[in-house]
C-alpha cells in the first residue's frame, strides 16, 4: 500500500520509519514548503491513502486537495475541529474515505470508553465533581490537547452534565499523560493513561490507513475498533 505523508515533524517521521512493518511504502512527503501545489501536480504517482500529521491550519486545505485527487485520508493532526462540518462536506461531495482521531493509540481509545462509563455512573451522584488534567511536551501547540477535549466530550455524552474542569501542562519531553478525576466530599477516584513511546500513535495511524483503504465516508477510531470487534 502506498502512502502520502502530509507533514514531516515527529509523527510524520515516525510513520515513515514504521511504515514497512505494516506493509506500506511511502510514495511521497508533503511539507509546508511543498504544499498544495505538490498534491495538485501528483508528482508522487499512485497513492492509496494520505496520512496527515501536519499543523491544524493546513489540514482543511490539504483535505480539499486530496479529495480532488480521490485520495482517502487519515487525519492525526489536532486543533482543526472548527472546520469539521466543512471538511465532512468535502468528503461527502467527493466520495472519499476519511478517518479522523485526536489520538490513534489503542489504549487511549479504550481508556476513553472506560472514562465515559465512569462518568455515566458518577453523573447520578450529585456530590461528585470531575476534572481532566493533561501533560505534553513543551513544543505541543494546542492546549488543552485534542485528546483531552475528546475525553471531555465522551464524559458529557455519557450524561455528566456538571462542569468538567480541564487543565494543561506543557513541559520538557512528556509524550502524553491524561488524568481524569472524580472528587466527592470524602474521597477521590482517578483514572490515568500514560504514553511511554510516541510510536504507539504511528502504529495506530498506520493501522487506520490500512482500514480506510477502499472505504467511503467519514469515520472515527470507534468505527475502526467496532469493525475489528465484529460489531
Amino acid at each position: 500500500m502506498r502512502l502520502l505523508l502530509i507533514g514531516h515533524g515527529r509523527m510524520g517521521r515516525l510513520v515513515e520509519q514504521l511504515a514497512p512493518e505494516h506493509g506500506c511504502e511511502i510514495a511521497g512527503v508533503i511539507t509546508r514548503t511543498s504544499g498544495a501545489r505538490a498534491i495538485a501536480e501528483g508528482a508522487f504517482g499512485h497513492v492509496d491513502v494520505a496520512v496527515d500529521f501536519s499543523l491544524a491550519d493546513a489540514v482543511p486545505g490539504s483535505l480539499s486537495q486530496l479529495a480532488a485527487k480521490g485520495i482517502n485520508v487519515v487525519i492525526g493532526a489536532t486543533g482543526w475541529q472548527a472546520h469539521d462540518a466543512a471538511m465532512r462536506q468535502v468528503a461527502d461531495r467527493t466520495g472519499i474515505g476519511v478517518i479522523a482521531a485526536a489520538n490513534f493509540a489503542l489504549g487511549m481509545n479504550l481508556f476513553r470508553l472506560i472514562v465515559a462509563d465512569a462518568a455515566r455512573r458518577f453523573a447520578a451522584q450529585p456530590d461528585y465533581g470531575a476534572w481532566i488534567h493533561e501533560l505534553h511536551h513543551a513544543k505541543k501547540k494546542d492546549a488543552p490537547s485534542g485528546t483531552a477535549l475528546a475525553i471531555k466530550s465522551a464524559m458529557e455524552h455519557a450524561g455528566f452534565a456538571r462542569p468538567i474542569d480541564v487543565s494543561s501542562t506543557r513541559a520538557g519531553a512528556i509524550p502524553g499523560t491524561h488524568i481524569v478525576g472524580f472528587d466527592g466530599p470524602a474521597e477521590s477516584i482517578t483514572l490515568r493513561h500514560d504514553v511511554r513511546d510516541r510510536a504507539v500513535f504511528a502504529h495506530g495511524a498506520l493501522a487506520a490507513a490500512q482500514w480506510i483503504k477502499g472505504r467511503r465516508g467519514w469515520f472515527t477510531i470507534d468505527d475502526m475498533l467496532s469493525s475489528a470487534a465484529g460489531e
